[in-house]
């Protein structure tokens, strides 16, 4: 029997042409369709009435029950276009045996498409059909110290390279065989853009190249590529990436999956779509033409038009924390970045003076990797009891017309700078997150925030909506870290809900080696440093055995740690004793101002 009358029960009559078509493929390599065609014919044993069957549009039939296998193939990863109008075998596809019948019937119920049950009368997709596992790889070509553009050099070899040996191989590893990839070139234009830019610089892509990955070489430098040369560079607008290497999440953003279908697809940009979206509306729609007020990534950009944009190398570390007055060994800030990286929440608590919010600040730039970053990519909030969730996360207020209007608040002004620059990080300071109530200003995103729900799958309705069935998500490239001060009655204690989601990092008074050799470059002599050593480890032993207070009451190395050069060590002290920690501790014990009398004494007592 031929394979135009063979047919596998329960499922249409193509899914018989399966194995037929993975013989061919195997023994043809890559081949045009027409040439699988030919194949088929001559060793399935089609006759030449076979052939002339057609279907209800006119086809061939045998030609589109073979496409139709294609696709199915293509979609359950054993199949790829290596280049427009030619076929090829996936390297699972290569390494499988002779498709069975269960094999063919699993494979085909495995596969969701829009056509299924009506095959045999549409015409089979004939280009750009992918796996439903396909990654969009959007990557870089523009290497620095000199070395140029190396994209002549990668179409030619038919490779992409990566070109950093410490950075991004495990997001090269995780490109296979069939995954599609782009090469673009990040710059920001100002003039000639084919919309009303009002005279605000946009972020653009050129995207120069497009292709499939054919192999990995597994050592996060190099995949081979099946390029296919573009014959002009076309233009993309709004949602860039500007990093070397960017996996598309096609399964989260509709931002994204439009960016695949322009890259991959040929379709065209929707521009007023993107300049309606909320972070671009207020650039772009809701303007006079002003730039707007704010230190954005693409503020900078003027001189740059047209000109490449190579990303920049991480400028700001772990190792930069500690030379500007650190205290917390290296290997500790490690591990903080680690689980604030796993975590996407971080808290840093601790008593008074253990430098919360400057260390928040400087981790944050670690994250980011830039000293110098955007009022975009970090955002800082204070928490204060009047603080709600209308004007943290959106609530209505007066407008210029009189009237109130739903109005969008800080956290989701920074969520949608996350979405539309994915590539970057973006994080938000939340100083003294414990003054406020936590779980009535977060409200919703108290759960949005969670690690392990980051999608646009676990999106949900505010209690404002713009729109009916309007749902938001907190992107992955969002990190929050919070301040909290553990010493202070008058604040509410942390939602159990709210501890679930953060990681806690305990900061503790700090007179160590590192303060002592800081102090020194600050001019203060040995006895000094050793006198309020001891004098302030004695008080803070004290504040920790009283019941009343407790270890969270102790007296950080901030109001002990000089940011100037200090001529006259113990007169700097005293000033300080005096006029910061002294008050404090008439605070601590209001009920017996004579302990803290005798607590000053004893800091003021000369060596």
């Amino acid at each position: 029997m031929s394979v135009f009358q063979a047919k596998i029960e329960g499922v249409p009559q193509f899914v018989s042409y399966f194995a037929p078509v993975h013989r061919a493929m195997l023994q043809l390599g890559e081949a045009t369709p027409k040439q699988v065609y030919a194949h088929i014919a001559q060793h399935e044993g089609l006759s030449a009435e076979d052939m002339a069957q057609t279907n209800k549009n006119g086809g061939p039939t045998f030609e589109n029950r073979a496409a139709w296998a294609r696709f199915y193939m293509t979609k359950a990863g054993w199949m790829y276009a290596p280049k427009h109008g030619v076929w090829a075998l996936t390297e699972q596809g290569k390494q499988a045996a002779d498709l069975t019948e269960e094999q063919a019937v699993a494979m085909f119920k495995s596969v969701t498409t829009q056509h299924k049950g009506h095959e045999e009368e549409v015409k089979a997709p004939e280009d750009h059909v992918q796996p439903d596992s396909t990654q969009y790889w959007f990557v870089g070509a523009m290497w620095g110290d000199g070395e140029g553009d190396q994209m002549p050099r990668f179409l030619q070899e038919g490779i992409w390279q990566n070109g950093y040996e410490d950075k991004f191989a495990e997001q090269v590893n995780k490109m296979k065989a069939g995954d599609r990839i782009a090469i673009k070139a990040s710059f920001a234009r100002k003039h000639g853009t084919p919309f009303n830019n009002k005279g605000q610089t946009v972020s653009a892509m050129k995207i120069k190249a497009i292709g499939t990955v054919t192999r990995n070489h597994g050592d996060g430098q190099t995949v081979d590529v099946a390029w296919e040369p573009l014959t002009e560079p076309r233009e993309w607008y709004f949602y860039t990436y500007r990093s070397t290497i960017t996996r598309a999440r096609v399964e989260d953003e509709v931002l994204a999956r439009r960016l695949v279908a322009f890259t991959f697809d040929g379709g065209q940009q929707d521009y007023a779509f993107f300049m309606a979206q909320p972070y671009w509306r207020a650039r772009f729609i809701e303007t006079d033409g002003v730039a707007p007020d704010g230190d954005s990534i693409d503020d900078k950009a003027d001189a740059l038009d047209e000109v490449e944009q190579v990303p920049p190398v991480a400028v700001y570390g772990v190792a930069d924390i500690v030379a500007e007055g650190c205290f917390v060994s290296e290997a500790e800030l490690h591990s903080m970045l680690k689980r604030w990286t796993e975590k996407k929440n971080l808290i840093l608590q601790g008593p008074p003076g253990t430098g919360k919010t400057w260390l928040a600040n400087r981790l944050a730039k670690a994250l980011i990797g830039q000293k110098n970053v955007t009022d975009e990519q970090l955002r800082v909030v204070q928490f204060h009891p009047a603080l709600s969730y209308e004007d943290f996360v959106r609530g209505y207020r007066p407008g210029g017309d009189g009237r109130l209007t739903l109005t969008d608040g800080l956290f989701l002004q920074v969520v949608q700078a996350a979405i539309a620059q994915p590539d970057v990080e973006h994080v938000l300071i939340i100083e003294e997150i414990n003054r406020g109530n936590p779980a009535h200003v977060l409200g919703e995103m108290l759960t949005l925030l969670e690690c392990s729900k980051r999608s646009r799958a676990e999106a949900m309705e505010l209690a404002y909506s713009k729109s009916r069935g309007e749902k938001v998500y907190v992107p992955e490239n969002l990190y929050v870290i919070g301040t909290m001060n553990v010493a202070d009655r008058s604040l509410a204690l942390v939602d159990l809900a709210l501890r679930r989601r953060f990681a806690f990092v305990n900061l503790a008074p700090s007179l160590n080696t590192a303060w002592q050799q800081w102090c020194s470059d600050k001019g203060m002599d040995t006895t000094a440093i050793t006198h309020i050593q001891t004098r302030m480890a004695a008080l803070n032993q004290e504040i920790a055995a009283d019941r009343a207070l407790g270890a969270q009451f102790q007296i950080g190395h901030s109001y002990v740690t000089p940011h100037e050069p200090v001529a006259d060590a113990q007169a700097w002290f005293a000033e300080v004793v005096l006029s910061e920690i002294g008050p404090l501790l008439h605070e601590y014990w209001f009920d017996t101002p004579e302990r803290a009398d005798e607590a000053i004494a004893l800091l003021l007592k000369q060596a």
